[in-house]
Order: structure tokens, then sequence, then C-alpha cells
């Protein structure tokens, strides 16, 4: 199920907010929450839900195990037992054919080529339970002693699919008890509202347009239509994952839960140093955190330590060479920026920098989105005025002035517009704020309606963080 859906709008989400509504007991919220969570990850693939709760009794027992051992050799088995299972599972999971399809490659083998099925999420609660055993065994936090508040925190259907991915210390008092008040619900109704409009009115948009350009005949594309192609998916990923957070947020505050930010306006960046602070912050601050600073960090092999990190990334993002490459790529420009060109870049003006931005970025997108090798070159060479490619074409000029009120709008809001205008708002006072909150509850209407219209005929609604 996805929250862009008109079941889960319309039925699964009322039923979900009424029982949990009904009553202030905290133990009877806490079973309708866990509930209502393995009814949303079975929905779609059943079969998962027991490598879920595995992975969840597992980790619930080997976090008492390190609380009661800590600092004894006793909890440092532990530990390694618990990372060995969860990125075991990963590996098998996500990576096992991309290993054997190599080794047949390399090695003239022809061992079969498991098809294994990826559960859904497995890469977002993975690394999460992944940071609550790493936090109990350094002494963050305490281990949580309720197996079912545990198996709330790693399943709660809000961020259990596609992130954000939430940290226990966090969330951890709020497990135990949460303080639900009328502004936490409005703003996260408004949070998923905009979620909501993000996604259907924009991402889905964008990814069919981006089939047309990036999906066919790639010998037909022009030079200027090769990186139209590449900038609708960068629109449609920024504005399909920020959907699924702002929407995963926003649901989160309803039931009381606080999860951080996990896009803040990355395209407005300066540099990819500043990118990688704004984009995908739960999954940056996560390897940042457990594998950055404990290889060294910036003080020793920092040049080592960021290619780990970003060969990590990549692969996390997909068992295909394309992302391996895409992690390097990136990896390459921060260690750049890192010895020379941030200085560079912070002695011009910042227009320099966003231009600079762009265009690097839409270079790691086409990486990130062609999984063919083949393929990716061709498509890196039309880009590049390589192959005889002309320099643009009728056709571009048409889907442009056809959308090019749309492509207006998609273009302004990466930018932190509603921000600003909130601001000006507040500046004027008591009265300001009660026209934000009028209009932002007529936005919301609008938005539920609009969005209603779009789903009773789209066919077109993945989540593409959903394959990662």
């Amino acid at each position: 199920m996805v929250f862009a859906n008109l079941i889960f709008i319309y039925i699964f989400l009322p039923l979900n907010l009424l029982l949990y509504f009904i009553t202030k007991n905290k133990t009877f919220r806490n079973v309708v929450l866990i509930v209502f969570s393995l009814l949303f990850y079975t929905w779609g693939e059943p079969v998962w839900v027991g490598l879920l709760l595995f992975s969840v009794a597992y980790d619930y027992l080997h976090g008492l195990a390190i609380q009661r051992w800590r600092g004894k050799w006793q909890a440092k088995v532990a530990l390694i037992s618990a990372l060995t299972m969860n990125i075991g599972l990963l590996v098998v999971f996500k990576y096992s054919g991309f290993l054997v399809e190599n080794m047949n490659s390399l090695f003239g083998l022809s061992l079969p080529v498991p098809a294994v099925g990826l559960p859904i999420g497995i890469s977002f609660y993975t690394f999460q339970i992944i940071s609550y055993v790493v936090d109990v065994y350094r002494g963050d936090v305490l281990a949580q002693r309720s197996f079912f508040k545990f198996l709330m925190y790693v399943s709660s259907y809000h961020q259990l699919v596609a992130g954000p991915i939430v940290r226990y210390s966090d969330i951890e008092a709020e497990i135990d008890s949460r303080q639900i008040s009328f502004s936490d619900i409005s703003e996260g109704v408004t949070k998923f509202a905009i979620g909501l409009a993000k996604k259907v009115m924009v991402a889905n948009v964008a990814g069919q347009l981006v089939a047309q350009y990036l999906d066919g005949d790639l010998t037909r594309l022009s030079v200027a239509g090769s990186w139209f192609g590449v900038l609708l998916f960068a629109l449609q990923l920024y504005y399909d994952f920020s959907a699924y957070s702002d929407m995963a947020i926003g649901l989160g505050r309803i039931f009381g839960f606080h999860y951080g930010v996990n896009f803040n306006y990355p395209y407005i960046a300066a540099s990819v140093t500043e990118f990688w602070r704004r984009w995908h912050i739960s999954l940056s601050s996560f390897f940042r955190d457990y594998v950055y600073i404990p290889l060294g960090g910036n003080r020793k092999h920092q040049v080592f330590n960021i290619a780990v990190v970003w060969l990590l990334t990549g692969l996390w993002h997909g068992a295909s060479w394309n992302f391996v490459l895409w992690g390097a790529y990136y990896g390459a420009l921060l260690i750049i920026e890192k010895w020379f060109l941030l200085g560079i870049l912070k002695k011009l003006p910042a227009l320099f920098g966003h231009i600079y931005l762009i265009a690097v970025s839409l270079v790691g997108w086409a990486l990130f989105y062609v999984t063919d090798m083949s393929r990716l070159k061709q498509l890196l060479s039309i880009m590049f005025g390589q192959g005889g490619a002309p320099l643009t074409d009728v056709t571009l000029s048409i889907v442009i002035s056809n959308n090019i009120f749309w492509l207006g709008l998609v273009l302004l809001f990466c930018m932190p517009v509603t921000q600003w205008v909130k601001r000006r708002a507040q500046a004027i006072g008591q009265r300001g704020q009660v026209v934000v909150q009028g209009c932002t509850a007529a936005m919301n209407l609008v938005i539920l309606f609009l969005c209603t219209a779009m789903l009773v005929g789209q066919s077109y609604n993945p989540f593409l963080y959903f394959r990662f």
C-alpha cells in the first residue's frame, strides 16, 4: 500500500485514526498502531512480514543482552551478532543476485543466479535497527524492555517502507508517552497534504514525461532533449521522495511522533557538500555517525573514509554497477571540493555555485537512472554532444510550451517559497496568522479534491524509493 492511494486516504487512514483516538489509553493506542502498521506492510507482500518480525525479535533480544553486559565482552559479541545478522539479511535479499552474476562473469562460472524478491523497506528498517543496537552499545540510549514498544518503533507504517530513517533516540520519550495537541494534528495534516500534492501533481506527471525521453530510443534524443529528460527525472525523484517523507512526517505528527526533516530544499545548494546536507538527511547522517566518524572522519584517512561511505551509499541504493559509479562520482566530487573547490566557490558569487551544483547533479541523476551500462554510455555521450545528436528538436519545444506553467511552478517550489510566505504572514501579527491558518485549511481541502480526481484515473503511481 502507498500513501497516495484512495484506499489508504479514504478507508485505511480514517479507520486507523478513529480507533486510535477513540480512547486515551496508551496501551490500546500502541496496539492499534502496531496492528495497522503490520496490515499496511502485508497489504502488498504478506510473505515478508515474517522477516520483519524476525528482525524485530532478534534485535530486541540483542539490545537487552548489550544492555545487560555493557562494557563486557558479551556486549561486543551481541553487537557483532546483531550487525552480522542485519547486514547478512540485507546482502542475501538485495545483493545475492548481483554478487553471483559478477562471479559468473569474472570467473567464467555458471552458478544459478538467485531470484530472491526484495522485501519492501528492508534497506530503511535495517538501518533503523542497526542505529538502535549501536546506540545501545555506545550507551547513548537504554534498551527498550517492552517487545511491543520496540515493534511499534520499527514497524510504524509512517516511515517503515521508505523512511525517513528514524533513530530510537529521537523518539524514545514519545514511544513511552506521546502528547498530542491540536496544533500537532493541524500541522501534520498540512504536511501530509503538501506531500500528497508533491506526489500526485508533480512526481507522477514528471514520471510520465521522463519515460518519453529516457525510456525510448535514445538515438532520437537531441542534446537539449537529453538534459531536459534528466532534469525531469531530477524533479520527479525530489518531489517523489520528499513527498513520501513529508507524508510520513505529517502522519507521525498526527499520532504524536516528531520525526526530523529529511529534505531541506537541496536544489538551492551551492555545492555538492551542501547538497548532501539537504538531501535525504537521515541517510547522510546515518553514514556520517555510524561509518564515517568511526572510521576516523576528518581526523585520519579522510579520503579513504569518504570513498568507503560513498561506495556504501551507492550500493545502498541498488545492486547495480550504475549505483556504484554514482557513489564513486559523488565521492570524487566531495573529495575535490574538500581539497580546493569549496574555497574557490566561496570566493565567487553564489550564482556560480548554484549553476555548478545543478550541472553536476544532473549528470549524477543520469548515472542514477540508467542501470544498463551501455545505454548509460549512450545517454552521456548525447548529453555532451557526441555521436552527432542535434542540439535541439521541435518536439522538445512543443513539450516545454505545453507544460511551461506547470514546469515554472515546479521549479519555483524547489525553493523555500512557502517558508518565506509564512514568515511574512507571522510578521504581520495575530491577524496574519489567522489568515494563514484559514488559507492553509482551504489549501488542504483543494489539494485533497484535486489529488482525488487525479488518482481516480491515474495508473502511474509508484514511489521510486520503494525499490531501494
